[in-house]
């Protein structure tokens, strides 16, 4: 059954990888997510992923949003907004409508803004499409 006029149930929940947690492997959620911990695969969220100042992403991050204060080696392809804290780093790709770099904060690798414009090494849902 279908809820109406209740849009913000998924994004008043909120999954948390605690400091000291490490996981390999795809984590999928539909709620937002902070991690304090450490994650070696891919993360895909339908709303917020939150990296805390300790916590370390080895993979790709898919997400509506994102804000990264701890490290995050790969890529990161957000819908809205990235935001890059002051001690942050973020060593690989991004992608996103709208990049906010704090002055501190390290980015070293290559960007795409705009949701409509790809990166040349994010995977095409097809793989025979044209390049």
């Amino acid at each position: 059954m279908a809820l109406k006029g209740n849009s913000t149930t998924a994004s008043t929940e909120l999954n948390f990888i605690g400091k000291g947690t490490h996981i390999e492997g795809n984590i999928t959620t539909q709620s937002s997510i902070r991690i304090d911990g450490s994650i070696k695969g891919t993360l895909t969220c339908d709303n917020t992923v939150t990296i805390g100042e300790s916590g370390k992403m080895d993979g790709d991050i898919k997400a509506q949003n994102a804000i990264i204060g701890g490290q995050v080696q790969g890529s990161v392809i957000v819908a809205e907004k990235l935001v890059l804290e002051n001690k942050s780093s973020l060593i690989g790709e991004l992608q996103a409508k709208k990049l906010i770099i704090d002055e501190g904060a390290v980015f070293d690798g290559t960007s795409a803004m705009g949701a409509k414009k790809p990166l040349k090494s994010a995977p095409s849902p097809k793989s025979d499409a044209p390049a």
